[in-house]
C-alpha cells in the first residue's frame, strides 16, 4: 500500500523591497542634523576662543536652565500639596455645612460651658442675667440683695413679657424646698408683676417644691436644665414657662 507523501505547507513570506528614495532622505536628514550640531559646536568654540569669559556665561546659562527645571518640579510639588490642602479644606467645610445647626441658630463659637458650682451667689446672679441678655432679653437688671423681695434678675423677654428670676446657687446635696418657692411665689406676681416667674438652681427641687411651683405657675430650672440652657441644647425658660397664676400660692403646703 502506497501512502501519499504529505504536502508541504507553503508559508507566505513578506518580501521587503528596498526603497532607495526613503533611504536617501533619511541619510540627507541625518547629514543635516550632524552639520547643524557641528556648526553650533564650531561657533561656540570660536566664540569661546575669542572671548574666554563666555565659558562662564554658557556655564551660568546651563546652571540656570538646570535650576529652572528643578524649580519647576518644586513648584509643581508645592502646587500639588496646595491642591490637596484646598481639597481637604473644602471637604471639612462641606462637613460643617452638613452638620446640624446649633439650637436657636447660635453658632458653635457662642456655645459656652460654665462651672456654676465655682461661682459665688452674686456671680451666679450675674451669670443668669448674662444668659438672659445673650438670648435676646432687654432691660436686664440684677437686683438681688437685701430687700430684693425675692427677685434677683429682672428682664423683658424677646416677645415683650416681664420675667422675674430668683437664683439659688446651692450644693448638689442641698435641694430647693417648698419654703423657698413660697417666699418667691408670694412676691413674684403680686409685687414684681411677673408674666414669667422662674426659680433657677444649681441643685434640684423637692417634690413639695415642684408641686407648689406647678400650682403657682412658676418654672423650676434645676442644674441639669440650666446646663442645657447654657450650652444651647435646651430651651430658654420663657419658651416653656407655664401660665402665671398667683391664686393659692401663699396657702400651699410648706413640707420639705
Amino acid at each position: 500500500m502506497t501512502v501519499p507523501a504529505p504536502r508541504t505547507a507553503f508559508v507566505k513570506r513578506r518580501r521587503y523591497r528596498f526603497d532607495l528614495r526613503s533611504t536617501a532622505l533619511f541619510f540627507v536628514f541625518l547629514a543635516v542634523v550632524v552639520s547643524v550640531l557641528g556648526l553650533a559646536a564650531r561657533v561656540a568654540a570660536d566664540a569661546v576662543e575669542r572671548r574666554p569669559a563666555w565659558v562662564f556665561v554658557l556655564a551660568l546659562i546651563g546652571v540656570a536652565g538646570c535650576l529652572g527645571l528643578r524649580r519647576r518640579w518644586r513648584v509643581a510639588g508645592v502646587a500639588r500639596r496646595a491642591a490637596a490642602a484646598l481639597d481637604e479644606a473644602a471637604r471639612e467645610a462641606a462637613e460643617q455645612l452638613e452638620a446640624p445647626a446649633v439650637s436657636r441658630g447660635r453658632s458653635a463659637a457662642e456655645v459656652v460651658t460654665v462651672d456654676y458650682a465655682a461661682l459665688t451667689p452674686e456671680e451666679f446672679e450675674e451669670a443668669i442675667a448674662a444668659l438672659c441678655e445673650r438670648d435676646g432679653c432687654s432691660g436686664v437688671e440684677v437686683v438681688g440683695g437685701a430687700g430684693d423681695l425675692g427677685a434677683d434678675v429682672l428682664a423683658v423677654t424677646p416677645d415683650g413679657r416681664r420675667i422675674v428670676v430668683q437664683c439659688k446657687r446651692y450644693d448638689e446635696s442641698h435641694r430647693v424646698g417648698s419654703q423657698d418657692l413660697q417666699r418667691f411665689g408670694g412676691t413674684c406676681f403680686t409685687v414684681h408683676e411677673a408674666d414669667v416667674a422662674v426659680l433657677v438652681s444649681t441643685s434640684d427641687f423637692t417634690a413639695p417644691a415642684l408641686e407648689y411651683a406647678e400650682q403657682c405657675g412658676i418654672l423650676c430650672v434645676d442644674g441639669e436644665t440650666l446646663e442645657a440652657w447654657t450650652d444651647g441644647t435646651g430651651p430658654r425658660p420663657w419658651d416653656v414657662a407655664p401660665e402665671a397664676g398667683a391664686a393659692g400660692c401663699e396657702t400651699a403646703g410648706a413640707e420639705f
